[in-house]
């Protein structure tokens, strides 16, 4: 597939049972690509950007795209301990990680299992962390494009909204998105979004260099989460994009893309 002049390649791997499905790109230093809870693993403009520089990964997860479901994997920790062994067989190692919402909360529980598998780590509104004021918006409470539309501050100064949530889906996306809550469900519904353990792991995290991004009128994730992953990761690095809701990557992209390629220099 091409996007631009960027040429992305897919892949297909088998990991015990299950198929994995990795669209790769771009060239230079590997950064792994986490995706959130709506699957999403198209390149946009920040990816086309990104890998001007650097290798990208881009995984489907297991149960979201095409990847397959492991009926074993029942929480984000799960899912984490099963990824890790995805990068030991692709001799992935001291990577360097980009997670959005629940893909970063994923990076963290990897993170936290093995510290010494990650290079740098960049979280973008990450879940994860229960809130201590605001709450993480429920994503079950409303249709999918409704959840989507919740993530953006101004949709229709974003050139990228109709691409990722257009008016009327196509069949194959709609199902997609159905497809992506339902592994959602599956990982984060009780308790919804966070894992009661998670700061006080995050303490193992001691040399770990991470950049926290976070729109400032972000409705999805309060700043609160943002704060206390900070709080709890030795010197984590907290950039807060103003005009800005639960996607810098596509609102403020430019501005994102410049904070990302200068943290993985």
């Amino acid at each position: 597939m091409s996007t631009g002049s960027l040429t992305w390649h897919d892949e297909t791997i088998q990991i015990g049972d299950a198929t994995l499905h990795i669209r790769n790109g771009g060239s230079g230093e590997p950064i792994l690509v986490l995706h959130d809870e709506m699957g999403r693993t198209e390149p946009l403009k920040y990816a086309e950007a990104l890998a001007q520089d650097f290798s990208l990964q881009m995984p489907a997860l297991p149960g979201f795209g095409i990847s397959d479901r492991i009926d074993w994997v029942m929480s984000v920790r799960d899912l984490a301990s099963w990824y890790l062994r995805v990068l030991d067989e692709l001799n992935l190692e001291r990577v360097n990680v980009l997670g959005f919402s629940l893909g970063g909360w994923l990076a963290a529980e990897m993170a936290c299992q093995s510290p010494k598998t990650f290079n740098k780590m960049a979280l973008v509104a990450p879940t994860g962390i229960r809130p201590e004021s605001g709450e993480i918006f429920d994503m079950f409470l409303v249709i999918a494009k409704e959840y989507l539309e919740e993530g953006f501050l101004n949709s229709d100064a974003t050139p990228e909204y109709a691409t990722t949530c257009p008016d009327e889906p196509t069949p194959e996306m709609a199902e997609l998105w159905e497809v992506a809550r339902e592994e959602s469900a599956r990982l984060t519904w009780r308790p919804y979004m966070y894992h009661a353990a998670l700061p006080h792991l995050l303490g193992r995290l001691q040399d770990l260099p991470t950049l926290l991004v976070w729109g400032e009128q972000d409705a999805v994730v309060p700043a609160s989460t943002v704060k206390l992953y900070q709080q709890a990761i030795n010197g984590a690095k907290l950039e807060t994009i103003a005009n800005c809701g639960h996607h810098p990557e596509m609102e403020q992209t430019d501005e994102f893309v410049g904070l990302i390629k200068n943290f993985f220099a």
